[in-house]
């Protein structure tokens, strides 16, 4: 394999300028979200000096989309998928706005906070599914996994910069300063999707209600490959996620200054964009499946380390190796996804991908939090890399065919009819 072999894929960019501008649209609007997790991580640590309630935000975060994920799946599979990603978007606009007034014109108590947090999170239930759905509709198979790695590098770079400098802003301009950042960005947002044309389920639409969220889950149930990625992603992360600790972790070897508290961040986007600007070496191997096993034990591996680590330096290079595990893991389960699920399908199994790929973290984080009020820091970080290690043993071994999954196999599978 040649140095350009192992770089990241760019031809998307170059072929689809749809698809250009929906990831120019989406890396813009990103930045600005990843300053809005510092400011309101940060606040309500101000505002309560408790764990317990920073991992609550990750929990405000999760409940909608596991309350309204594969509703608002089967919904994805029945309507223009480009004019619900427009309102939901609007939604995402509104609720920013109002974290700013509150920033700049008087804080709300943390509960009112998380409701904001859960506003956010319930027009995210809606949209994800829907935006997930894109990239299938303006790229060939071909071009599916370059495409997902364009897009964890634009989610990676937002996180390598958006915390760090929130962090900043947040020490010299106070929250709003981020809300009001975040806020704008929206604007990108909507030039990404608003020139994307009318984008309505392929084949027979979703029938409504329960049912069609049942149809969806039937699917996973007949299809081990994606159940089987789902698992893994969900096991890592409900049992590792370590973001709600970062606060205290930066009390305990920084002295609680909030300029250091987007480093934890931003040490593991350093990690996703260096595997990111490599993905060549593990977007064309034949078996995504065999690689997502890898990264997410690397990423328990890491964080485990990060939690026994003495130095603080030496902690935040663990967190760059967790970071580019993280991606490889991501992208290849993306992969997985995409390429064994009919058009017809994508909402619901990208609903199922979000609960998996946004709440499993979200209650992950509130996990470290409580363990870390009854035990420490570094026993809910070690604790949480080392059952992410059996986790993922675990799914390996009862999962062959996840195992053997190739591009190949994919392709049959998603055109199979339903059993």
């Amino acid at each position: 394999m040649g140095l350009r072999d192992t770089l990241l894929d760019v031809t998307p960019l170059r072929s689809s300028p749809r698809f250009r501008r929906l990831w120019i649209g989406q890396a813009l609007s990103g930045f600005g979200s990843q300053m809005t997790i510092v400011a309101v991580m940060f606040q309500v640590w101000e505002l309560t000096g408790s764990t317990a309630w920073t991992g609550a935000v990750g929990l405000a975060q999760a409940i909608p989309l596991v309350v309204l994920g594969l509703f608002a799946g089967s919904l994805v599979d029945r309507v223009d998928r480009r004019r619900l990603c427009l309102i939901t978007t609007s939604g995402h606009a509104v609720c920013s706005l109002l974290l700013t007034v509150q920033g700049f014109f008087g804080q709300l108590p943390p509960a009112g906070i998380l409701g904001l947090v859960v506003a956010h999170s319930c027009f995210g239930a809606v949209g994800g599914p829907a935006s997930r759905t894109f990239i299938a509709h303006l790229l060939p198979k071909h071009q599916l996994a370059a495409g997902l790695a364009l897009r964890r590098i634009s989610f990676q770079g937002a996180m390598l910069m958006g915390p760090a400098l929130g962090g900043l802003i947040v020490g010299a301009l106070g929250v709003g300063g981020c809300y009001l950042i975040d806020t704008l960005t929206f604007a990108a947002a909507f030039y990404g999707v608003i020139g994307l044309p009318r984008m309505s389920p392929e084949g027979e639409p979703a029938r409504p209600g329960l049912r069609g969220v049942l149809d969806g889950l039937a699917f996973l149930a007949r299809t081990p490959v994606v159940r089987g990625a789902l698992l893994t992603d969900l096991a890592t992360t409900v049992l590792s996620m370590p973001i709600s600790l970062f606060p205290l972790i930066n009390a305990e070897r920084f002295g609680g200054d909030p300029r250091t508290l987007g480093l934890f961040l931003t040490a593991i986007a350093v990690g996703g964009v260096v595997a990111s600007v490599f993905s060549g070496t593990f977007t064309r191997l034949p078996r995504p499946g065999l690689v997502m096993l890898a990264g997410s034990a690397t990423w328990g591996g890491a964080l485990a380390l990060f939690g026994g680590s003495p130095d603080p330096w030496a902690g935040l290079a663990f967190l760059v190796l967790a970071g580019a595990a993280d991606t490889v893991s991501v992208v290849s389960r993306s992969t997985i996804v995409q390429l064994h699920t009919p058009n017809e399908l994508l909402g619901r199994v990208g609903a199922a991908e979000q609960i998996v790929g946004q709440a499993g973290p979200d209650l992950g984080n509130m996990r470290g939090g409580l363990v870390a009020d009854a035990t420490s820091g570094a026993a809910a970080l070690i604790s949480g890399g080392l059952l992410c290690l059996a986790a993922v043993a675990a799914v390996g071994a009862t999962t062959p065919d996840l195992r053997r999954s190739s591009a190949a196999s994919a392709t049959a599978s998603a055109g199979a009819p339903p059993a």
